[in-house]
Protein backbone atom coordinates (compact mmCIF):
# COMPACT_ATOMS: atom_id res chain seq x y z
CA UNK A 1 0.00 0.00 0.00
CA UNK A 2 1.19 3.09 -0.84
CA UNK A 3 2.14 6.26 1.74
CA UNK A 4 -1.40 8.31 0.20
CA UNK A 5 -3.40 5.15 0.14
CA UNK A 6 -2.20 4.70 3.12
CA UNK A 7 -3.13 7.86 5.01
CA UNK A 8 -6.52 7.89 3.31
CA UNK A 9 -7.43 4.46 4.87
CA UNK A 10 -6.23 6.00 8.09
CA UNK A 11 -7.62 8.91 8.18
CA UNK A 12 -11.44 7.38 6.76
CA UNK A 13 -10.81 4.62 10.02
CA UNK A 14 -10.38 7.43 12.33
CA UNK A 15 -12.90 10.27 11.17
CA UNK A 16 -15.03 8.89 8.11
CA UNK A 17 -18.36 7.60 10.36
CA UNK A 18 -21.00 9.84 8.05
CA UNK A 19 -23.61 11.25 10.11
CA UNK A 20 -21.64 11.27 13.10
CA UNK A 21 -19.87 14.28 15.22
CA UNK A 22 -16.30 14.07 16.26
CA UNK A 23 -16.96 12.98 20.02
CA UNK A 24 -19.70 9.93 18.68
CA UNK A 25 -17.07 9.15 16.22
CA UNK A 26 -14.18 8.86 19.28
CA UNK A 27 -16.19 6.51 21.03
CA UNK A 28 -16.86 4.31 18.83
CA UNK A 29 -13.13 4.10 18.28
CA UNK A 30 -12.66 3.25 22.11
CA UNK A 31 -15.33 0.79 21.98
CA UNK A 32 -13.56 -0.81 18.81
CA UNK A 33 -10.31 -1.35 20.69
CA UNK A 34 -10.54 -1.44 24.38
CA UNK A 35 -7.56 -3.41 24.96
CA UNK A 36 -5.14 -1.40 23.66
CA UNK A 37 -2.16 -0.49 25.34
CA UNK A 38 -1.13 2.92 25.38
CA UNK A 39 2.25 4.09 24.82
CA UNK A 40 4.97 6.45 26.46
CA UNK A 41 8.17 6.80 24.76
CA UNK A 42 10.73 8.85 26.65
CA UNK A 43 13.60 10.02 24.55
CA UNK A 44 16.68 11.56 26.43
CA UNK A 45 18.78 13.55 24.27
CA UNK A 46 22.44 12.96 24.63
CA UNK A 47 22.06 10.88 28.02
CA UNK A 48 25.25 8.48 27.94
CA UNK A 49 24.90 5.05 28.28
CA UNK A 50 26.40 5.40 32.44
CA UNK A 51 24.65 8.23 33.09
CA UNK A 52 22.01 6.60 34.83
CA UNK A 53 22.42 4.86 38.59
CA UNK A 54 20.58 1.76 37.42
CA UNK A 55 23.33 1.85 34.96
CA UNK A 56 26.05 2.45 37.16
CA UNK A 57 26.75 5.81 37.69
CA UNK A 58 27.22 6.49 41.23
CA UNK A 59 27.27 10.30 40.78
CA UNK A 60 23.85 10.98 39.02
CA UNK A 61 21.16 10.41 41.42
CA UNK A 62 17.64 8.71 39.19
CA UNK A 63 15.51 7.20 41.62
CA UNK A 64 12.27 7.23 39.78
CA UNK A 65 14.22 5.51 36.37
CA UNK A 66 15.97 2.90 38.75
CA UNK A 67 12.35 2.32 40.13
CA UNK A 68 11.45 2.04 35.83
CA UNK A 69 14.56 -0.19 35.40
CA UNK A 70 13.53 -2.18 38.54
CA UNK A 71 10.04 -2.92 37.49
CA UNK A 72 10.72 -3.59 33.78
CA UNK A 73 13.61 -4.12 31.43
CA UNK A 74 17.17 -3.11 30.93
CA UNK A 75 19.03 -3.48 27.68
CA UNK A 76 22.60 -3.41 28.56
CA UNK A 77 23.45 -3.71 24.50
CA UNK A 78 21.01 -1.34 23.22
CA UNK A 79 22.04 1.38 20.01
CA UNK A 80 21.45 4.18 18.72
CA UNK A 81 21.21 3.97 14.50
CA UNK A 82 23.58 7.27 14.66
CA UNK A 83 25.99 9.07 16.79
CA UNK A 84 24.47 12.21 16.90
CA UNK A 85 20.40 13.44 17.28
CA UNK A 86 18.49 13.64 13.52
CA UNK A 87 19.55 10.70 11.95
CA UNK A 88 18.68 8.65 15.47
CA UNK A 89 15.21 10.29 15.46
CA UNK A 90 14.73 10.26 11.41
CA UNK A 91 15.16 6.19 11.68
CA UNK A 92 13.21 5.81 14.86
CA UNK A 93 9.97 7.27 13.70
CA UNK A 94 10.20 6.25 10.21
CA UNK A 95 11.21 2.48 11.14
CA UNK A 96 14.14 2.57 8.49
CA UNK A 97 18.05 2.96 8.24
CA UNK A 98 19.64 6.00 6.83
CA UNK A 99 20.27 5.30 4.15
CA UNK A 100 16.62 4.76 3.02
CA UNK A 101 15.53 8.11 4.81
CA UNK A 102 18.50 10.32 3.60
CA UNK A 103 18.98 11.84 7.30
CA UNK A 104 22.56 11.23 7.82
CA UNK A 105 23.92 13.94 9.95
CA UNK A 106 23.01 17.02 11.48
CA UNK A 107 23.09 19.94 9.02
CA UNK A 108 26.26 20.05 7.08
CA UNK A 109 27.96 16.68 6.25
CA UNK A 110 31.11 18.65 5.62
CA UNK A 111 31.08 20.51 8.54
CA UNK A 112 34.47 22.55 7.66
CA UNK A 113 36.30 23.69 4.06
CA UNK A 114 35.82 21.50 1.47
CA UNK A 115 39.40 21.91 0.48
CA UNK A 116 40.26 20.14 3.90
CA UNK A 117 38.00 17.55 3.23
CA UNK A 118 39.81 13.74 1.12
CA UNK A 119 35.64 12.94 0.63
CA UNK A 120 32.73 14.58 -0.54
CA UNK A 121 30.20 13.49 1.58
CA UNK A 122 26.56 12.72 0.06
CA UNK A 123 23.96 15.04 0.37
CA UNK A 124 22.00 15.61 3.51
CA UNK A 125 18.27 15.69 3.97
CA UNK A 126 17.31 17.50 6.94
CA UNK A 127 14.03 16.93 6.82
CA UNK A 128 12.00 13.20 7.34
CA UNK A 129 10.67 13.21 3.35
CA UNK A 130 6.56 13.26 3.71
CA UNK A 131 6.47 9.68 1.91
CA UNK A 132 7.75 7.80 4.81
CA UNK A 133 5.11 6.69 7.35
CA UNK A 134 5.63 7.37 10.94
CA UNK A 135 5.27 5.01 13.92
CA UNK A 136 2.48 7.73 14.59
CA UNK A 137 0.69 7.77 11.03
CA UNK A 138 0.63 3.63 11.42
CA UNK A 139 -0.69 3.76 14.68
CA UNK A 140 -3.69 6.10 13.72
CA UNK A 141 -4.84 3.03 12.01
CA UNK A 142 -5.49 1.50 15.49
CA UNK A 143 -7.39 4.58 16.92
CA UNK A 144 -4.43 6.02 18.67
CA UNK A 145 -4.13 9.88 19.34
CA UNK A 146 -0.69 10.80 19.16
CA UNK A 147 1.84 13.87 20.85
CA UNK A 148 5.11 15.07 20.29
CA UNK A 149 6.79 17.04 22.81
CA UNK A 150 9.76 18.26 22.71
CA UNK A 151 12.51 17.69 20.55
CA UNK A 152 11.83 17.40 16.72
CA UNK A 153 14.91 18.30 14.84
CA UNK A 154 13.37 16.83 11.51
CA UNK A 155 11.65 20.28 9.95
CA UNK A 156 14.02 23.01 7.98
CA UNK A 157 11.58 25.07 6.87
CA UNK A 158 10.42 25.38 10.78
CA UNK A 159 6.94 24.36 9.69
CA UNK A 160 7.46 21.14 8.67
CA UNK A 161 7.19 19.67 11.77
CA UNK A 162 5.19 16.79 13.58
CA UNK A 163 1.73 17.77 12.54
CA UNK A 164 2.65 16.93 9.00
CA UNK A 165 4.12 13.35 9.98
CA UNK A 166 1.27 11.93 11.90
CA UNK A 167 0.93 13.49 15.36
CA UNK A 168 -2.03 15.11 16.42
CA UNK A 169 -0.24 17.43 18.98
CA UNK A 170 3.03 19.02 18.94
CA UNK A 171 4.53 21.11 21.40
CA UNK A 172 7.64 22.69 21.37
CA UNK A 173 8.98 20.82 18.04
CA UNK A 174 10.37 22.32 15.33
CA UNK A 175 13.50 22.37 13.36
CA UNK A 176 15.82 23.01 16.59
CA UNK A 177 18.84 20.95 17.96
CA UNK A 178 18.63 22.66 21.11
CA UNK A 179 16.28 25.13 23.09
CA UNK A 180 17.12 28.28 21.15
CA UNK A 181 16.56 30.76 23.86
CA UNK A 182 17.97 28.11 27.08
CA UNK A 183 16.03 25.97 29.31
CA UNK A 184 14.31 28.74 31.44
CA UNK A 185 11.04 30.74 29.77
CA UNK A 186 11.12 32.49 27.54
CA UNK A 187 11.45 29.08 25.44
CA UNK A 188 11.04 30.69 21.81
CA UNK A 189 9.50 27.52 20.75
CA UNK A 190 6.62 26.56 18.81
CA UNK A 191 3.09 25.35 20.66
CA UNK A 192 4.68 26.19 23.87
CA UNK A 193 3.34 29.62 25.80
CA UNK A 194 6.02 31.46 28.17
CA UNK A 195 5.27 30.91 31.20
CA UNK A 196 6.48 33.15 34.34
CA UNK A 197 10.09 33.66 34.10
CA UNK A 198 12.23 31.42 35.23
CA UNK A 199 10.35 28.07 34.74
CA UNK A 200 12.24 25.06 33.67
CA UNK A 201 11.63 23.65 30.12
CA UNK A 202 11.84 20.13 31.08
CA UNK A 203 9.41 20.69 33.86
CA UNK A 204 7.03 22.09 31.39
CA UNK A 205 7.25 19.47 28.61
CA UNK A 206 6.60 16.84 31.62
CA UNK A 207 3.45 19.36 32.31
CA UNK A 208 2.33 19.28 29.29
CA UNK A 209 2.88 15.58 29.14
CA UNK A 210 0.73 15.30 32.23
CA UNK A 211 -2.26 17.01 30.62
CA UNK A 212 -2.33 15.33 27.57
CA UNK A 213 -2.30 12.12 29.23
CA UNK A 214 -5.30 13.46 31.87
CA UNK A 215 -7.57 14.09 28.43
CA UNK A 216 -6.71 10.83 27.02
CA UNK A 217 -6.78 8.09 29.19
CA UNK A 218 -9.69 6.75 28.13
CA UNK A 219 -8.69 6.54 24.78
CA UNK A 220 -5.47 4.81 23.04
CA UNK A 221 -2.33 6.99 23.00
CA UNK A 222 0.79 7.36 21.43
CA UNK A 223 2.57 9.92 23.87
CA UNK A 224 6.54 10.53 22.05
CA UNK A 225 8.12 12.72 24.28
CA UNK A 226 11.42 13.71 22.88
CA UNK A 227 13.37 15.84 25.46
CA UNK A 228 15.88 18.56 25.02
CA UNK A 229 17.84 17.53 28.23
CA UNK A 230 20.19 16.75 28.36
CA UNK A 231 21.56 18.80 25.09
CA UNK A 232 23.70 21.75 25.41
CA UNK A 233 23.73 24.43 27.14
CA UNK A 234 23.85 22.93 30.16
CA UNK A 235 21.68 24.83 32.48
CA UNK A 236 20.17 23.58 35.54
CA UNK A 237 17.74 24.88 38.71
CA UNK A 238 19.71 26.28 41.45
CA UNK A 239 18.16 24.39 43.79
CA UNK A 240 19.92 21.18 42.51
CA UNK A 241 22.98 22.35 41.19
CA UNK A 242 24.23 23.11 45.00
CA UNK A 243 23.62 19.11 45.85
CA UNK A 244 26.08 17.91 43.55
CA UNK A 245 28.33 20.35 43.94
CA UNK A 246 28.91 18.51 47.70
CA UNK A 247 29.42 15.30 46.06
CA UNK A 248 33.20 13.38 44.74
CA UNK A 249 33.60 12.67 41.51
CA UNK A 250 32.47 9.04 41.29
CA UNK A 251 34.45 7.18 38.13
CA UNK A 252 35.16 10.61 36.06
CA UNK A 253 31.44 12.10 36.04
CA UNK A 254 32.04 15.34 38.49
CA UNK A 255 29.66 18.05 36.44
CA UNK A 256 27.17 19.54 39.11
CA UNK A 257 24.86 21.31 36.14
CA UNK A 258 24.65 18.10 33.88
CA UNK A 259 23.80 15.99 37.21
CA UNK A 260 20.93 18.59 38.04
CA UNK A 261 19.79 18.39 34.18
CA UNK A 262 19.74 14.87 34.84
CA UNK A 263 18.00 14.80 38.26
CA UNK A 264 15.02 17.44 36.26
CA UNK A 265 14.36 14.22 34.03
CA UNK A 266 14.16 12.09 36.38
CA UNK A 267 12.02 13.52 38.67
CA UNK A 268 9.57 14.06 35.20
CA UNK A 269 9.61 10.26 35.09
CA UNK A 270 8.62 9.95 38.19
CA UNK A 271 5.41 12.24 37.89
CA UNK A 272 4.34 10.41 34.61
CA UNK A 273 4.14 7.35 36.60
CA UNK A 274 2.57 8.64 39.48
CA UNK A 275 -0.06 9.82 36.58
CA UNK A 276 -0.68 6.91 35.28
CA UNK A 277 -1.27 5.02 38.71
CA UNK A 278 -3.48 7.83 39.33
CA UNK A 279 -5.98 6.93 36.13
CA UNK A 280 -5.40 3.54 37.22
CA UNK A 281 -3.81 2.63 33.47
CA UNK A 282 -0.26 2.21 34.43
CA UNK A 283 -1.30 -1.67 34.26
CA UNK A 284 -2.15 -0.84 30.67
CA UNK A 285 0.83 1.29 29.19
CA UNK A 286 3.96 0.56 27.70
CA UNK A 287 6.76 2.87 28.66
CA UNK A 288 9.89 3.00 27.17
CA UNK A 289 13.15 5.03 28.02
CA UNK A 290 16.13 5.36 25.39
CA UNK A 291 18.82 8.01 24.38
CA UNK A 292 19.23 9.49 21.03
CA UNK A 293 23.12 9.27 20.86
CA UNK A 294 25.57 8.25 23.51
CA UNK A 295 26.94 11.36 25.87
CA UNK A 296 29.28 14.08 25.47
CA UNK A 297 32.27 12.51 26.62
CA UNK A 298 35.48 10.38 26.39
CA UNK A 299 37.08 13.03 24.00
CA UNK A 300 40.28 13.80 26.30
CA UNK A 301 40.86 10.22 26.62
CA UNK A 302 41.51 10.39 23.02
CA UNK A 303 42.90 13.27 22.74
CA UNK A 304 40.44 15.21 21.10
CA UNK A 305 39.92 19.12 22.13
CA UNK A 306 36.06 18.50 23.12
CA UNK A 307 35.53 19.40 27.16
CA UNK A 308 34.24 15.94 28.43
CA UNK A 309 30.66 16.99 30.03
CA UNK A 310 30.01 13.66 31.06
CA UNK A 311 32.35 10.14 31.05
CA UNK A 312 31.05 7.24 28.94
CA UNK A 313 33.67 4.78 30.55
CA UNK A 314 34.48 2.21 30.40
CA UNK A 315 32.67 2.90 26.44
CA UNK A 316 35.42 4.44 24.07
CA UNK A 317 34.85 8.19 22.92
CA UNK A 318 31.67 10.29 22.73
CA UNK A 319 28.59 11.48 20.74
CA UNK A 320 29.46 12.17 17.34
CA UNK A 321 31.68 8.74 17.07
CA UNK A 322 31.03 5.51 16.10
CA UNK A 323 32.70 3.74 18.61
CA UNK A 324 30.67 2.63 21.42
CA UNK A 325 30.50 6.02 23.95
CA UNK A 326 29.24 7.20 20.68
CA UNK A 327 25.82 4.82 19.71
CA UNK A 328 25.50 2.69 23.06
CA UNK A 329 22.95 3.93 25.30
CA UNK A 330 20.43 3.17 27.45
CA UNK A 331 17.71 1.76 27.20
CA UNK A 332 14.54 0.88 29.74
CA UNK A 333 11.08 -0.92 28.66
CA UNK A 334 7.96 -1.54 30.99
CA UNK A 335 5.46 -3.58 30.36
CA UNK A 336 3.31 -4.93 33.30
CA UNK A 337 2.54 -8.39 33.09
CA UNK A 338 4.40 -8.84 30.38
CA UNK A 339 7.95 -8.41 31.13
CA UNK A 340 9.58 -9.95 34.35
CA UNK A 341 10.65 -7.37 36.70
CA UNK A 342 14.28 -6.64 37.13
CA UNK A 343 14.78 -8.47 34.06
CA UNK A 344 17.98 -7.71 32.10
CA UNK A 345 18.97 -8.39 27.98
CA UNK A 346 22.13 -8.14 26.82
CA UNK A 347 20.76 -9.05 22.75
CA UNK A 348 21.72 -5.86 20.71
CA UNK A 349 18.46 -4.03 19.75
CA UNK A 350 18.30 -0.65 17.82
CA UNK A 351 16.41 2.37 17.26
CA UNK A 352 14.83 0.58 13.93
CA UNK A 353 13.42 -2.09 16.41
CA UNK A 354 10.96 0.42 17.76
CA UNK A 355 8.96 0.93 14.81
CA UNK A 356 7.62 -3.24 14.89
CA UNK A 357 7.56 -3.25 18.22
CA UNK A 358 5.18 -0.79 19.06
CA UNK A 359 3.17 -1.81 16.16
CA UNK A 360 3.22 -5.50 17.82
CA UNK A 361 2.13 -3.89 21.12
CA UNK A 362 -1.08 -2.03 19.37
CA UNK A 363 -2.08 -4.99 17.53
CA UNK A 364 -1.40 -2.49 14.57
CA UNK A 365 -0.25 -4.32 10.90
CA UNK A 366 2.68 -2.38 9.68
CA UNK A 367 1.90 -0.38 6.23
CA UNK A 368 1.85 -2.35 3.48
CA UNK A 369 4.51 -1.75 0.88
CA UNK A 370 6.61 0.52 3.13
CA UNK A 371 9.97 -1.44 4.17
CA UNK A 372 10.90 -1.78 7.92
CA UNK A 373 14.61 -2.42 8.88
CA UNK A 374 13.78 -3.31 12.55
CA UNK A 375 12.68 -6.15 13.68
CA UNK A 376 10.16 -6.50 16.61
CA UNK A 377 11.64 -7.39 19.95
CA UNK A 378 8.75 -8.97 21.66
CA UNK A 379 9.75 -12.10 21.46
CA UNK A 380 12.93 -10.58 24.04
CA UNK A 381 10.36 -9.23 26.45
CA UNK A 382 8.16 -12.40 26.73
CA UNK A 383 11.46 -14.24 27.42
CA UNK A 384 10.31 -16.67 24.61
CA UNK A 385 13.40 -16.14 21.86
CA UNK A 386 15.96 -13.92 21.10
CA UNK A 387 15.88 -12.23 17.29
CA UNK A 388 16.75 -14.06 13.79
CA UNK A 389 18.45 -11.07 12.34
CA UNK A 390 22.28 -11.86 11.98
CA UNK A 391 23.54 -8.04 12.42
CA UNK A 392 23.30 -4.56 13.25
CA UNK A 393 24.41 -1.87 10.87
CA UNK A 394 25.80 1.83 10.91
CA UNK A 395 26.16 4.51 8.09
CA UNK A 396 27.16 7.77 8.39
CA UNK A 397 29.29 9.41 5.65
CA UNK A 398 29.50 12.85 7.00
CA UNK A 399 31.95 15.10 8.72
CA UNK A 400 31.62 15.94 12.43
CA UNK A 401 34.91 18.07 13.70
CA UNK A 402 35.62 18.46 17.33
CA UNK A 403 34.72 22.48 17.33
CA UNK A 404 36.80 24.67 15.51
CA UNK A 405 39.77 22.85 16.21
CA UNK A 406 40.52 21.47 12.60
CA UNK A 407 40.23 18.14 14.57
CA UNK A 408 37.51 15.94 13.54
CA UNK A 409 35.46 13.39 16.13
CA UNK A 410 34.82 11.05 13.12
CA UNK A 411 35.21 11.05 9.23
CA UNK A 412 32.79 9.32 7.33
CA UNK A 413 32.57 5.79 8.25
CA UNK A 414 29.95 2.81 8.85
CA UNK A 415 29.73 0.06 10.93
CA UNK A 416 28.59 -3.36 11.56
CA UNK A 417 27.76 -5.58 14.87
CA UNK A 418 27.24 -9.31 14.59
CA UNK A 419 26.97 -11.34 17.58
CA UNK A 420 30.49 -9.99 20.12
CA UNK A 421 32.24 -8.37 17.05
CA UNK A 422 31.94 -5.12 15.64
CA UNK A 423 33.58 -3.29 12.66
CA UNK A 424 34.33 -0.38 11.73
CA UNK A 425 35.06 0.90 8.16
CA UNK A 426 36.23 4.57 7.31
CA UNK A 427 36.05 5.67 4.24
CA UNK A 428 38.75 8.42 3.72
CA UNK A 429 41.30 5.48 3.43
CA UNK A 430 39.35 2.23 3.73
CA UNK A 431 40.75 1.89 7.21
CA UNK A 432 39.42 -1.03 9.04
CA UNK A 433 39.05 -1.99 13.21
CA UNK A 434 37.54 -4.80 14.37
CA UNK A 435 36.46 -5.34 18.10
CA UNK A 436 35.60 -8.29 20.54
CA UNK A 437 32.94 -6.33 22.42
CA UNK A 438 32.47 -8.93 25.10
CA UNK A 439 36.17 -9.41 25.74
CA UNK A 440 36.89 -5.75 25.05
CA UNK A 441 34.03 -3.09 26.26
CA UNK A 442 36.25 -0.25 25.83
CA UNK A 443 37.20 -1.13 22.02
CA UNK A 444 41.10 -1.30 23.18
CA UNK A 445 42.69 -4.06 20.86
CA UNK A 446 41.83 -4.06 17.22
CA UNK A 447 41.81 -7.54 15.85
CA UNK A 448 42.08 -7.38 11.81
CA UNK A 449 45.38 -8.40 12.22
CA UNK A 450 45.30 -10.86 14.26
CA UNK A 451 41.67 -12.24 12.79
CA UNK A 452 41.53 -11.66 8.97
CA UNK A 453 38.98 -14.16 8.47
CA UNK A 454 36.62 -12.63 10.82
CA UNK A 455 37.47 -8.85 9.39
CA UNK A 456 36.69 -10.62 5.81
CA UNK A 457 33.26 -11.76 6.93
CA UNK A 458 31.83 -8.72 8.71
CA UNK A 459 33.47 -6.34 5.56
CA UNK A 460 31.57 -8.78 3.29
CA UNK A 461 28.04 -8.64 5.40
CA UNK A 462 28.69 -4.31 5.46
CA UNK A 463 29.74 -3.57 2.17
CA UNK A 464 26.58 -6.09 1.00
CA UNK A 465 24.32 -4.57 3.57
CA UNK A 466 25.25 -0.47 1.74
CA UNK A 467 24.56 -2.13 -2.05
CA UNK A 468 21.16 -3.46 -0.99
CA UNK A 469 19.96 -0.60 -0.05
CA UNK A 470 21.71 1.44 -2.25
CA UNK A 471 23.38 3.11 0.29
CA UNK A 472 24.72 6.93 -0.92
CA UNK A 473 28.59 6.79 -0.26
CA UNK A 474 31.18 9.85 -0.40
CA UNK A 475 32.94 10.81 -3.59
CA UNK A 476 36.81 11.78 -3.82
CA UNK A 477 36.97 15.03 -3.51
CA UNK A 478 39.24 16.15 -6.08
CA UNK A 479 39.88 19.91 -4.24
CA UNK A 480 41.54 18.07 -1.67
CA UNK A 481 44.39 20.29 -0.91
CA UNK A 482 46.76 17.35 0.30
CA UNK A 483 46.15 15.92 -3.09
CA UNK A 484 47.05 19.20 -5.14
CA UNK A 485 49.94 20.12 -3.01
CA UNK A 486 51.02 15.75 -3.95
CA UNK A 487 50.53 16.64 -7.57
CA UNK A 488 52.36 20.00 -7.44
CA UNK A 489 55.31 17.57 -5.98
CA UNK A 490 55.07 14.65 -8.54
CA UNK A 491 55.41 17.68 -11.47
CA UNK A 492 58.51 18.76 -9.84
Amino acid sequence: MKRREFIKVVNASIIGFSGLGAFSSLQICQKAVPKKHNIIFILADDMGWRDLGCFGSEYYETPNIDKLANEGIKFTNAYANAPNCAPTRACLLSGQYTPRHGVYTVGDPIRGKLEDRKLIPPENHRVLLSEKITIAEALKKGGYVSASMGKWHMGDPPELGPKTQGFDVNIGGDHHGHPPAGYFSPYELPNLENAPEGEYLTDRLTEEALKFIENNHNRPFFLYLPHYAVHTPIQAKKALIGKYEQKPVSNGQSNPKYAAMIESLDQGVGRIMKKLDELKIDQKTFVVLFSDNGGVGGYQALGIPINDITSNAPLRGGKGMLYEGGIRVPMIVRWPGVVKPGSISDFPVISTDFYPTLLDIAGVDAPGDYPLDGESFVPILKRDSALKREAIFWHFPAYLPAGRTGKLRTSPAGAVRKAEYKLIEFFEDGRLELYNLEDDIGEIQNLVSKMPEKTRELHQLLVHWRKSLNADMPKPNPGWKSQKFYEKIKKK
